[in-house]
Formats: C-alpha cells, structure tokens, sequence
C-alpha cells in the first residue's frame, strides 16, 4: 500500500523527523533494511520477556547531533563568523547508562560535551566524558561540588563552573588560593530581563530563579580582578527555557547577552570568549498540524544566532564568542520508543452478541430500539439517533420505578451504543460527531505505567505521539482512552475531540496488539516515578544496518525483589516471613507448603508487570 492511501498516519509526517515510516501495514524504522518494529519485539518475546519494552535507537542519537552541528557550522560558514559551535548534553534530560554509552560514542567526533547540574551528575561526567570535549556544571553549588570541579581540571577537563551568585564565586576564590593551579574555567549566569515563553518560560526574565543582575555581574568583575583571576572566566551563560514554542524571545535575549559580552569584554575580560545559550530547542509531539510545538526550524535558530552574535561584534568592535547549546530534550527524545501490549477492550460487551431479547416479549421502547438499530441508514440517522436518546432515558426511569429488569437494562445500553456506532459508520456529516464518539469510546487496558514512563503526561499534560504498531492498512474505529494498569484513576490517556486518537476494534484471543509511545527519551526515564512499585521497564538497544537489524543490549525490568531492595527494604527478611507465614499457615498442607514456597520465589524473581494466558 502506497503512503497516500493509508487509512490513518497517526500524524507520522508531522512528528517522525522521517525516522519511522509505515510498510506493510507496520510501522518500521527508516533505515537500513528497515525492519518492522513489530518483528523486533516479537523477537524479544520469545525469551520470554513480557510487560512494557523501552527501545533505544543509537542511530537517532547520532542523527539528532549531526543536525546540530551541521546546522551551526553552516551557518557560521554563510556568515564567516570566526567563533566556533560547540554543544553539551544536559545530563538531567537522561542519565540512564544504556543512553549516556550511546550519546558518548556518537558525540565523540564532534567533541560533543556534557553538562552536570549535581554531584552525581558530575560524577559521571568526570569518569565518561570524552577527552577534550567540554564540561558544563550549572545549579547552584556547595564547597563540595566546587571542589569536584578542581579535581576534575586536575584530570584534565576542559570544565567550565556557572556561578549562580556570588557566594559560589568567592568559595571558588578562596580554594583556589588554598590549592593553587589548576582551576577551572568560570562562567556566569546572567539574569535577563527578556523572559520566555510557554510552561517553562519562567526560566528566564528578571524573576528567574537563576543568574546575576547586572550589579551583581560588575561586582563579580570586581572580584576576579582584585585576586587576578578576570583570565579565567571565559563564559557567559543563560537560559529562557525549555521546549520554545516560538523564536522572538529567543533572539531578543541573545539581543541582551551579546552586548554583556561586548561590555565584559571592554571592562578587561579579554579571556571571555563564549556565549552559552542553554537549551530550549522545541521537539515535535504533536499528532496533528494544527498545534504544532515549534514554528522555527533549527537552521532558522543557527542562522539568526550566528547572525545576530556577529551583528552585534561588529558594532561592538569586539571578538566573536564560541556558542554553546545545551539543547538535550533535542538530541535524546526521538532516540527512545516504549511499546506495551493492550491486555483488554472494557466495552467489547456493547456488540451485537451480548444482545439476550426475551422470546417471549421484551418492554416496548427496548422493541422500538431493535427496530431503530436494523433499519437505521445514512438518511434516517440523526433522527434514528434522537429517538434512541429518548428511549434509553425513558428505559432508565422504568428500571430505576422498578418496572422493567436489568437485563432489560442491559439490552438498552447495548442498543443504544449499536445504533451510535451504526450512526457514525453510515453518516459522514453527524453534527454531534464529536460528542458521540466521546460518548462511545473504547477503553484499551495497556500493560505499563504512566507514572513510570510517561510522567510529564500526567504532571504537565505533554502530549507524546502513539500508534498501533501493525493493523496500519486497515482503518481504526474505534475511539480511544488508554488505561494503565496501575490502581490511580490519573493513570489514563483520555479520548480528545479536539486531538482524537482512534485504534483498532481488536480480538486479542486471536492476535497481541501493541501500542508504540514515541519521543520518550528526554526526562521520562529519570522522572518516572515507581507509582505502585512499577519499575523501569525492558530496555533494548537496537542497531539498524543493510541486513536488518542487531539487539546489542538487553536488561530486563527489575524483579520485585529487586524494587523491594531499591526503596531499602531488608530483602532476607522479607523472604524470611513469607516463609515463617508459609509454614505456620493451617491452610497449606504441609507436604506442600515446599512448592507454595517455590512457587512464590519464582514470583519475586520476576517484574511486576502483567501477564495474562496470552503472554502479553
């Protein structure tokens, strides 16, 4: 099937960045051979791993920075602007080891950096960060930390310390007259007045949370100069916030930045010599055209940078900076998709089967809603569709007066949601469209968390793109929720009209049925929350070549033994009572309390998730 004729894209076009296509009927990676996603998880299956897959793909990653870079040195190129283009990887988008070996090896020609924001953080850094490749440390920041940087500098780090006040400034001061050479290179956050915009946007702007006013940015002039230390600082730092839906705030405040930096490098800071933009780089998650995330391009974003910063030096009469990004949501969430397999349809019981007519005579509105339902057509349907309102609500009165039965009952709702979904099939111009398939919607039971892997949904409303990964030449019917199998009414993906997603009417006695979430690899994972004792869950790396495709890693969900530990339960103990309850149990014959006992390990080896007869 030809990519016109397809019954529904599920917005491909719009958020795919041409990663994914649809063949065959399967969605598939494009790339390579490239393989149906479907087949790579069916072969994950057959050793028996079951529940949520989080899939990694390292040639997105790889993808993602060479667009930046390529973007930046272009421009540079078209404007002969003598400053380089250099990037860190904010390491709070994504932590994750399987993720952070992949960005390493991919960002290692380009000298892409990292950029830490704890101790931890910069931790990891210092022990995997490439040689050469530039060390960020933002957030604010104790003796402690402070002194992480000066070990790393004696390592050999190129690392720059983003002073938030200028606390951190003077504690920087009086180490390094303790300790002496060598000392890491200093930045500065600045507080600007031009703010940003979206959820986020109160990253930026006078009240933002971070940065030096500019008195106080002359007085850690003042400082640097008195202990003869203006030489190191070298870069100058801010941040509007993340996901800009919109380019303007981001060109008036690199407007605001670029004549600090002329200004620093007037009063004698002749070692100043980077701009660092932070990140904020939008990422495409919507499913549908008309709410679009971002209305800038990146080369547009390069372009006016590069633009702008050589303006202003010009005028200015001073060097152009280095430009830094820390744009990581960019880089990270195209890399990761989750799949987790639909354990149960909650309305498969509104179909005509489940109809039970009384032979020997049913309620007279229940005859007139049969009669409605068999000769509904594309004509009659609006009125049909009235009447079958009115009935069904006359039939509730009769059955809560007591003069009809709940199989009565059970006949009108069966009825009604047949005639709707007969009205929607047969008539293309409903007025009320919308509203009935609101009122309609199935309730597909999805094997995962979330709290766990799909948190922003649930703190901030981010929409993520999702789609069936196979059934893709054959029309979906059905509206859609999505329920997670955790016990928190919030663990729901509602049906919305105004972005509606509509799935597959499915038998799955016969045949899995997996959904895919995509963008998930910036911020999911680390803020995923364990939301009834759900843990992370599978996790595959996958290489994609001419011949098909490669499982390089596989790490299995944590068991439940293995969660207990994580939230400091004493393991041996718990194991330990379960088997003293075991054995003291009046109900558990005691030539079997062995097997009980076994059989119950066996469970705490193995991850929370669901598993059901068809070994979802």
């Amino acid at each position: 099937m030809k990519d016109k004729e397809i019954p529904n894209d599920y917005g491909l076009p719009i958020w795919g960045g041409n990663n994914f296509v649809i063949e065959r009927g399967k969605v598939c990676i494009n790339s390579g051979a490239k393989p149906a996603i479907l087949d790579i998880v069916n072969e994950i299956r057959t050793d028996g791993y079951r529940g949520p897959l989080l899939m990694r793909f390292p040639h997105l990653v790889q993808k993602q920075i060479e667009k930046l870079y390529g973007a930046f040195n272009k421009a540079r190129k078209e404007y002969k602007y003598s400053g380089r283009f250099r990037a860190v990887f904010p390491l709070k988008v994504n932590q994750f080891p399987s993720f952070i070996e992949i960005l390493i090896d991919k960002g290692a020609a380009f000298g892409y950096g990292l950029e830490a924001g704890s101790k931890a953080e910069l931790i990891i850094a210092m022990a995997y960060n490439q040689e050469g490749a530039p060390i960020t440390v933002n957030g604010f920041k104790d003796e402690e930390m402070i002194s992480l940087g000066f070990i790393a500098k004696e390592m050999g780090h190129d690392i720059t310390l983003t002073i938030e006040g200028l606390g951190e400034l003077e504690t920087i001061l009086e180490m390094q007259k303790k300790t002496g050479d060598p000392m890491p290179n200093i930045g500065i956050r600045i507080r600007l007045h031009t703010a940003g915009i979206g959820i986020w946007g109160k990253s930026g702007g006078i009240n933002a949370k971070f940065g030096l006013t500019s008195t106080e940015l002359m007085r850690a002039v003042v400082l640097l100069k008195e202990s003869k230390q203006l030489n190191k600082l070298t870069m100058i730092h801010f941040h509007i916030g993340s996901q800009m839906e919109d380019i303007a705030p981001l060109k008036r405040a690199l407007r605001e930045a670029g004549n600090i930096y002329a200004e620093l490098r007037k009063m004698g800071a002749e070692h100043l010599a980077s701009i660092n933009l932070g990140g904020g780089l939008a990422v495409e998650y919507s499913q549908d055209a008309q709410s679009k995330s971002a209305s800038y391009s990146l080369q547009e974003v390069a372009n006016d940078v590069v633009y702008l910063l050589k303006t202003i030096c010009e005028n200015k009469g001073v060097k152009e900076p280095d430009i830094f990004t820390e744009s990581g949501r960019y880089i990270a969430a195209s890399h990761a998709v989750l799949i987790a397999p639909v354990l149960e349809l909650f309305s498969q019981e509104y179909q005509e089967k489940a109809l039970n007519l009384k032979p020997e005579g049913n309620p007279p509105l229940v005859s007139e809603l049969y009669d409605l339902y068999t000769t509904i057509n594309e004509k009659n349907a609006a009125e049909y569709l009235h009447d079958s309102m009115d009935h069904m609500e006359s039939l509730l009165t009769l059955f809560d007066l007591g003069y009809i039965d709940l199989q009565d009952r059970s006949n009108t709702e069966v009825l009604v949601h047949l005639i709707i979904r007969k009205a929607l099939d047969t008539a293309a111009h409903l007025s009320e469209r919308d509203r009935l398939q609101q009122r309609i919607q199935e309730k597909y039971l999805v094997n995962f968390s979330l709290f766990q892997s799909l948190p922003d949904y649930w703190g901030l409303g981010q929409e993520f793109p999702v789609m069936p990964l196979d059934r893709l030449d054959a029309k979906p019917t059905r509206s859609a929720s999505l329920w997670d199998i955790t016990c928190d009414s919030d663990g729901e993906i509602t049906f919305k009209t105004k972005r509606p997603l509509f799935l597959h009417d499915v038998d799955l006695s016969e045949k899995n049925y997996f959904l895919a979430f995509f963008m998930v690899g910036a911020y999911q994972e680390v803020l995923g929350m364990r939301h009834n004792l759900f843990s992370h869950p599978t996790e595959a790396v996958i290489t994609i070549s001419d011949e098909g495709y490669q499982i390089q890693e596989l790490k299995p969900s944590a068991s439940l033994l293995d969660i207990l530990d994580d939230i400091d339960f004493d393991i041996t103990d718990v194991q330990k009572q379960l088997k003293k309850r075991i054995e003291r149990s009046e109900l558990i014959p005691e030539e079997k309390r062995q097997d009980v006992l076994a059989e119950l390990y066996l469970y705490l080896s193995e991850n929370g998730y669901l598993k059901t007869t068809r070994l979802v």
